[in-house]
């Protein structure tokens, strides 16, 4: 028996994938910004009974889950508080700062930043080639999240040293 009196999962079929979560005061808001300004795609959604988006899986190409994927749902309020809610923090309340960023690896870098300018986003970082290859910008999304897209993909075998 497993930890919690279930029985122990068998893992040998899943490959370790780690998947950024975020959540957002508006999250309707924040999925319409990235599938529309950002270029994501929408993987999954679920809504409440009411309609009300609690969680979206979105990734960053139309190639699904294999090109890397961010999930994004709400925060708790007084009425329907989150069980996250005592251990995560909103941009707006450390004075826009973050302890993370996500990045995502992206070939059409230039198009999503063309996009991301004429949206009005606050760039962070414009669009630039890195000393270690590839293009990359970084911005704040509508609730201050910062988010990088760039071409350098760290998971391809390193050219440095």
């Amino acid at each position: 028996m497993g930890r919690h009196g279930a029985e122990p999962a068998d893992c040998r079929h899943v490959r370790a994938v780690i998947i950024p979560a975020t959540r957002y005061h508006d999250p309707e808001a924040a999925l319409g910004f990235l599938t529309r300004t950002l270029g994501f795609h929408l993987h999954a959604a679920f809504r409440d009974e009411d309609g009300h988006l609690i969680h979206a899986q979105l990734t960053a190409t139309d190639e699904g889950p294999a090109s890397g994927m961010v999930m994004i749902g709400p925060e708790g309020d007084a009425a329907a508080p989150n069980e996250f809610d005592p251990y995560m923090i909103h941009p707006s309340e450390t004075g826009g700062r973050e302890t993370v960023s996500i990045y995502a690896v992206v070939a059409d870098v230039a198009a999503r930043y063309a996009r991301t300018v004429a949206a009005g986003m606050e760039v962070l970082i414009p669009l630039r080639s890195e000393p270690y290859g590839g293009l990359s910008f970084s911005i704040r999304d509508p609730e201050g999240h910062i988010w990088t897209l760039g071409s350098y993909d760290p998971t391809l075998p390193a050219k440095g040293t």
